[in-house]
C-alpha cells in the first residue's frame, strides 16, 4: 500500500511503499527540537513526487543522515542514511503522512543522546 505524505506547504510532496507498523522517537539534540516520529524504509520504497532540488538537506554531527526538510515552510519530511548492513534507508516522517494517525502504531524510544 501506497502512503503519501508532504511538507506543510505541499512544495516537497512523496510517496512511499508500506504500511507503518511503529514509528521511533529519538531524543538527539535534532530529533527532539523537532518532534518528529520516523519510520524506517528501504530508500527503494521511497518516491519523490516533486524536484529533488525543493528538498533541502541538512546533515551535522557524523554527516551519515541527509535530514531532508522544505526550504520553504521548514517540515522535516524525511532522512536519508543507511542501515546497520550498509542497505540505503530512508527514515520518513510519521507525521507528514496524509490521513495518517500517529497513535494507531506503538513508538520506540531511541536515545541518540548518549551516541
Amino acid at each position: 500500500m501506497a502512503q503519501t505524505g508532504s511538507c506543510h506547504c505541499g512544495r516537497v510532496r512523496f510517496e512511499v511503499e508500506g504500511e507503518p507498523d511503529s514509528g521511533m522517537a529519538c531524543n538527539c539534540s535534532m530529533c527532539a527540537r523537532r518532534a518528529s516520529l520516523l519510520w524506517f524504509v528501504p530508500r527503494e520504497k521511497l518516491r519523490l513526487l516533486t524536484p529533488e532540488e525543493d528538498a533541502a538537506t541538512y546533515m551535522f554531527n557524523q554527516h551519515v543522515i541527509r535530514h531532508r526538510f522544505c526550504a520553504n515552510c521548514g517540515i522535516h519530511t524525511f532522512g536519508e542514511g543507511k542501515m546497520p548492513d550498509g542497505t540505503p534507508m530512508a527514515a520518513i516522517n510519521l507525521r507528514t503522512l496524509e490521513g495518517f494517525d500517529v497513535d494507531s502504531v506503538p513508538v520506540k524510544h531511541f536515545d541518540g543522546r548518549s551516541r
